[in-house]
């Protein structure tokens, strides 16, 4: 695996994938210009993608709760505020790029340094992707980014207990089951149960990308 700059922009690329139908695999920020793309990609893979999409509570009554809700950011303004949380180091908000084609995103959030020195990442991919190696390969290169470039000690997973394609994406990469976080996240309207996946550095020595090419 190649990357070039440790701070963001970043840019992450493997080859491990051109022995199998697809090929070059790259992380890389999104663009101005990956509009019209992005957008067939979310609107074509809607009904895939839609019941794990995050969503902000109302406030309880009688709280501060969450800021007044704003409307959804146009795509410019998205990808600027996706480059400024890559700038102030707590998100790594890649693109996922095969052979030229976007076909997902992989954000690494909550970056912690300090006495944690962790973050999360959360992924996903194109149906007519799905199955071929893409989002291990890719959670693989973030993971070995955060430990071998960030100096990161942990990094997690957190995936609904029903989301069967995501939870194929861990078991792959022999991250370790660490349990049910109960109402964890707010996904489509309602607090939902996860189940936290973990590694750390000290687990995969060799690279986590080296351990699942070998599988």
């Amino acid at each position: 695996m190649r990357w070039r700059s440790r701070t963001w922009p970043v840019t992450l690329r493997d080859d491990s994938l051109r022995d199998l139908p697809g090929g070059a695999l790259v992380l890389r920020p999104l663009v101005r210009s990956d509009r019209d793309e992005w957008m067939d990609l979310r609107e074509h893979n809607a009904v895939w993608l839609d019941r794990w999409e995050a969503t902000i509570p109302e406030a309880r009554p009688g709280t501060r709760g969450a800021p007044p809700r704003r409307p959804a950011p146009t795509f410019r303004e998205y990808v600027r505020l996706l480059d400024a949380a890559g700038r102030d180091g707590t998100t790594l908000p890649f693109a996922i790029e095969l052979d030229g084609e976007l076909v997902g995103q992989l954000t690494v959030s909550s970056i912690t340094y300090g006495s944690m020195c962790s973050a999360s990442i959360g992924y996903w991919v194109s149906e007519h992707v799905a199955g071929r190696g893409v989002a291990p390969t890719a959670v693989a290169m973030a993971t070995d980014y955060c430990f071998e470039e960030l100096g990161l000690h942990r990094v997690e997973v957190n995936i609904r207990p029903e989301n069967a394609p995501s939870l194929r994406v861990v078991t792959k990469l022999g991250l370790r089951d660490e349990g049910l976080r109960v109402a964890f996240l707010h996904i489509q309207g309602r607090w939902c149960d996860h189940r936290t996946f973990a590694l750390t550095a000290e687990e995969v020595p060799g690279g986590l990308l080296a351990r699942w090419r070998s599988r």
